[in-house]
């Protein structure tokens, strides 16, 4: 026989202003743990039901130069230290049971740091029961008598449920029964000692409204997502005695019982809505059953031994309760084989893994990576929150990165209005946690900004109500007689019907006649009873016609309601929209107007500094330019001056080569013009006494001292001191001057001597003295000493103030030159020929003087005299 089956409800597509518009906060409570110790630092205070603030310890204040800092925060309710689980129970968790009977969906979740007391908020301890299995008591309380026979509806891989009828379901339960290890019927299994006291609970709790015409299945799953991975704790793996169980620290399991489940991989279905693929979900009847279930988990999940707590969560644990409701055909009798009626809710229970700081619990190795795991994913969680909170807020639409971590995707669906989102956030008023519990604190406030859609309320079924008990006799209420035995009552006795004679002949016509009289009287009760039920049936459809006459009336002025609050809801959506816009707009404006302001302001600052440094910039230019103008002035003369001296200095030269020229002119007439009788005499030279061949190509101009006597004591030469000996002097010799012969030497003391004239030089010395040679009228080297005193300048450098000049000159003994005597010339000292005889050896001697020659046109050059024709 086929099977029906029901998918996961989707939301059903409405128009605009009907329910689905309208979005709830997500509902955020507080819940204080109490101190471990009495006198131990608090940190954080319940104001009233709905505030705590938070105080900085003492050691923060100290560390932060004694800032103290109070910060108040708001939920939608507070419990404090000596809240009971029931108390948190009947204002968080009863709502979400309550909507999952009547086919919505809810999430419920725990957040805070390591150790705040979050498993106990879901799972509780001995004694006290937590949420969880205060949730599965109420709706085993709630649809305990309703619930269908095991294996009417039955679970698929696609996240959906398929439906089996009476038959089917016997046959698998049979089939089951007859397994080699069938399991105990719940009827029949024990409670488990350890978690006994746990389902105990002492107070009945049953949801309003039930539907009776329904029947309804439960079924239970629980996974763990662990390092980013996700793993059924409730997956039964065979064991393989072929292959090693290594644990998740690699080394081997000693426990062969137990292997370690596989991740899991999550999936969309044809309704977009997230599942875990190949997730055990397990039927339960009872409350005991689902927490065994729970419990058999609860032992694969991680845990760890850290600094701050000895049993710490080490992945987000999610216990999902997934509630089938099918509604009854007509009859009453069996459930409806139609897939579009039925409805599946779920409920998930998340215990989120405590964040933490990794130098508070001193995590190594595994630790310290399932710590950045778990922080990681918590991350992610406040970053879609954020996300959401700015769409919501400025009318964005930015992507929400659920993607990011399988926490945020498996709980998508919830957060895009597939239904209520309840958190509850755990903390721990110890003074150590102070920095962790700020952070909570901010996340907490973030989220109940978000607004989640309000999810649509479960189709009614077209079928007539109460067909579960139509069928069922029912016996009078109480101590009621029957309509019967009142109508019975109202008839005649009944005479006496015992005939002792076989003569009577009065009691059957008695009897005869109390029966006619029944009858007639029940003739006319029967005609009186047709003619109030015709009177009735008219009344009936009477007031049938006018309920309905009212209820159409009722109905086009409900339409017309309803069209007029959807109009204004609508406008209302579209004023909050720009309202939200035009905040977002302000807002930016106000940020920009103050980056503007901000940006001015500097402008104005630097317009200002701008100012001030043209100001300073145009005052040094008027110092410069007077200080430019005066040394300009100052240049100026003296280079008017140097010119002058220049000039006459030009002039001088010019005049003297003029004069030399004109002279020379002389003496070569006076050549050309002398008669030939007479040989002059050659003036008589040490230098001309030697060979030809040893006289070099330019000889030195300057002539010998004149020693009369061969055997005669040299001459000892004699320096000339200057008259300012004891200052230091800068002796500029340049390099084209001749070194003289004579006896008397110009020689400075503690001098520098320089070639050319330089600064370095100038600044150490006082003194300046310039040798300068040039010829004298007679043709000898003339040599002059030009001093003057060193003055530093005022842009730092150095001048020379001319103030005297030395002459040192050499000349003959008897005035002037005399040509020799035309006579033969008496044999010379080397045996030399004389080269003076005539005026063509005379003319043989050439004068030479290079272009620019600074030793001037009276030095002779004696050249090799031409040879006489044979």
């Amino acid at each position: 026989m086929k099977s029906a089956r029901a998918k996961t409800p989707r939301k059903p597509t409405v128009k605009k202003g009907s329910q689905t518009n309208l979005k709830d906060p997500v509902g955020v409570y507080c819940r204080v743990r109490p101190l471990g110790f009495p006198d131990q630092e608090c940190c954080i205070e319940v104001i009233n039901n709905t505030t705590v603030q938070l105080h900085t310890p003492e050691g923060y204040r100290l560390n932060r130069n004694g800032d103290y800092k109070e910060t108040q925060y708001s939920f939608k309710q507070v419990f404090g230290t000596h809240t009971t689980q029931k108390e948190l129970f009947d204002v968080v968790a009863n709502p979400l049971v309550n909507d999952l009977i009547h086919g919505k969906n809810g999430l419920l979740f725990t957040y805070g740091v390591t150790g705040s007391g979050k498993t106990h908020t879901m799972t509780g301890s001995p004694g006290e029961g937590g949420l969880l299995p205060r949730c599965l008591d109420m709706i085993f309380n709630s649809i305990g008598s309703f619930q269908a026979k095991r294996y009417v509806f039955k679970s698929n891989d696609r996240n959906s449920m398929d439906i089996q009828c009476e038959v089917d379901a016997l046959l698998e339960r049979q089939k089951r029964e007859a397994m080699p290890n069938p399991k105990t019927s719940s009827s029949k299994r024990q409670v488990d000692p350890e978690f006994a006291d746990m389902i105990t609970v002492q107070e009945f709790c049953k949801a309003e409204e039930v539907d009776e015409d329904s029947v309804y299945g439960v079924f239970v799953s629980y996974i763990e997502i662990y390092n980013n991975y996700i793993y059924d704790l409730l997956e039964e793996v065979p064991f393989d005695p072929i292959k090693p169980k290594w644990n998740s620290c690699s080394t081997p399991m000693r426990n062969t019982d137990f292997v370690p489940p596989q991740s899991k991989l999550l999936r969309e279905d044809k309704n977009h809505n997230m599942y875990v693929a190949g997730c055990t979900e397990v039927e339960v009847k009872s409350t005991e059953e689902a927490f065994e279930v729970f419990w058999r988990g609860q032992k694969k999940r991680r845990i760890a031994n850290t600094h701050l707590n000895r049993e710490s969560s080490r992945s987000h644990s999610v216990f999902n309760i997934k509630l089938v409701q099918a509604p009854l055909d007509a009859d009453g009798d069996n459930v409806l084989q139609e897939k579009e009626q039925i409805t599946i809710s779920q409920l998930s229970l998340v215990d989120l893994a405590g964040s933490e700081r990794t130098n508070r619990t001193r995590a190594e190795g595994n630790r310290l990576r399932e710590a950045g795991n778990i922080n990681q994913s918590l991350m992610t969680l406040r970053t879609c929150m954020d996300v959401l909170r700015e769409n919501q807020m400025y009318g964005t639409n930015k992507m929400v990165p659920y993607r990011d971590s399988k926490l945020t995707h498996l709980f998508k669906n919830y957060f895009d209005g597939e239904g209520k989102v309840r958190m509850i956030v755990c903390v721990n008023p110890k003074a150590e946690d102070y920095e962790e519990n700020l952070q909570v604190m901010r996340f907490a406030e973030v989220t109940q900004e978000v607004e989640v859609a309000r999810p649509v309320d479960k189709a009614i079924c077209g079928l007539t109500p109460g067909r579960r008990y139509r069928n069922q006799p029912r016996g009078p209420v109480g101590n009621e007689p029957l309509v019967t035995d009142v109508v019975l009552q109202s008839f005649p006795p009944l005479p006496s019907c015992e005939i002792l004679d076989i003569n009577d002949e009065q009691t059957l016509p008695r009897l005869i006649e109390a029966l006619e009289k029944r009858h007639h009287l029940r003739q006319m009760m029967i005609d009186e009873f047709n003619k109030q039920s015709n009177a009735f049936k008219a009344l009936l459809q009477e007031f049938d016609n006018a309920v309905l006459s009212k209820e159409n009336h009722m109905q086009g002025k409900l339409n017309e309601k309803e069209k007029m609050i959807s109009g204004q809801k609508l406008e209302i959506e579209r004023l909050e929209k720009k309202n939200k816009t035009l905040e977002y707009k302000i807002e930016i404006l106000e940020k920009t107007t103050t980056i503007y302001e901000e940006d001015k302001r500097n402008l104005q600052q630097e317009l200002e500094t701008q100012n001030q440094k043209l100001q300073r910039q145009f005052s040094d230019k008027r110092r410069l330019e007077a200080r430019l103008q005066g040394m300009v002035t100052e240049t100026k003369i003296k280079w008017e001056k140097e010119c002058e001296r220049r000039v006459a200095a030009k002039q001088l030269e010019m005049q003297n080569k003029l004069w030399v020229k004109d002279e020379k002119l002389k003496q070569l007439k006076a050549i050309v013009t002398e008669p030939k009788t007479e040989k002059p005499e050659r003036p008589s030279r040490e230098r001309d006494r030697e060979k030809v061949t040893q006289r070099s190509v330019s000889p030195s101009p300057v002539p010998l001292l004149f020693q009369p006597d061969q055997n005669a004591p040299p001459i000892r030469l004699r320096h000339r001191r200057s008259r300012s000996a004891g200052d230091r002097w800068v002796d500029h010799k340049p390099a084209s001057n001749m070194q003289t012969e004579t006896v008397m030497q110009p020689h400075v003391p503690h001098a520098i001597t320089v070639s050319v004239a330089n600064e370095k030089a100038l600044a150490k010395c006082e003194k300046y003295m310039l040798t300068h040679q040039e010829l004298a009228s007679d043709g000898e080297i003339e040599t002059k000493l030009i001093k003057g005193d060193i003055y530093k300048t005022r842009g730092g450098g150095q001048s020379v103030q001319f103030t005297d000049i030395e002459t040192l000159k050499q000349e003959s003994p008897n005035g002037s030159r005399k040509r020799r005597s035309s006579t033969v010339a008496p044999a010379q000292p080397d045996g030399a020929e004389s080269e003076w005889t005539d005026v063509e050896t005379r003319c043989s001697v050439a004068v030479e003087m290079r272009a620019g020659s600074q030793l001037g046109p009276g030095y002779q050059h004696h050249a090799q005299p031409k040879r006489k024709k044979p």
